[in-house]
């Protein structure tokens, strides 16, 4: 269980040390997905990263010079979370408008806060709230038969956003576990149910 732990922590202390460019950050790349373990199809985990790949492309190219955006895009289940923070409602909208149209995409959730960007310091304090969370996740009933890799983690503003392919009872005990995390201000699912 440690093992398959530092294995989702190392992706991501690899990202906070090589930085991020500073209109778009991806998070929820697949890079080293245990697709055999997976609940989505190999075809949707494929889909999802090449989600994501483009939708930071788009992002890229036409955020590009916008010092005023820090949009993350993370893909799950062909449903695309937007995270961040843009200065206005029009560059949140803009953000969202070049999502749509990408294949495969079911749904976007826009939870882009109109806010200045934020600071390096509140993105290491939430990337250190996923990996409590995610700690916190490793301890779920055995009964459950769910792993905490079948959970995706996204947190911005000390809100913990939660993606995956589970059952209701699921939602329901991975929820309350993530609530009480040090740090967490707020919960919010997004999950696909299987029941």
């Amino acid at each position: 269980m440690r093992a398959a732990f530092l294995l989702l922590a190392l992706p991501l202390l690899a990202a906070l040390l090589q930085g991020c460019t500073p209109a778009v950050a991806v998070t929820g790349a697949a890079a080293g997905v245990a697709v055999i373990h997976d609940r989505r199809t190999t075809g949707t985990v494929l889909d999802d990263q090449t989600i994501e790949l483009k939708a930071a492309d788009r992002l890229a190219n036409q955020l590009a010079g916008e010092d005023q955006a820090h949009v993350n895009v993370t893909s799950y289940n062909n449903v695309v979370l937007l995270t961040g923070e843009c200065a206005t409602p029009e560059l949140r909208a803009r953000a969202e408008q070049l999502i749509h149209g990408i294949a495969k995409v079911s749904r976007i959730h826009n939870e882009i806060g109109v806010l200045p960007p934020s600071s390096l310091e509140d993105r290491l304090n939430d990337s250190g709230i996923t990996v409590k969370v995610k700690y916190a996740l490793t301890s779920l009933p055995e009964e459950m038969d769910l792993d905490f890799t079948l959970v995706k983690v996204v947190t911005e503003r000390n809100e913990v956003y939660l993606m995956g392919l589970v059952k209701r009872a699921e939602a329901e005990a991975v929820t309350d576990r993530v609530r009480r995390v040090a740090g967490v201000r707020r919960v919010v699912k997004i999950f696909d149910y299987l029941d």
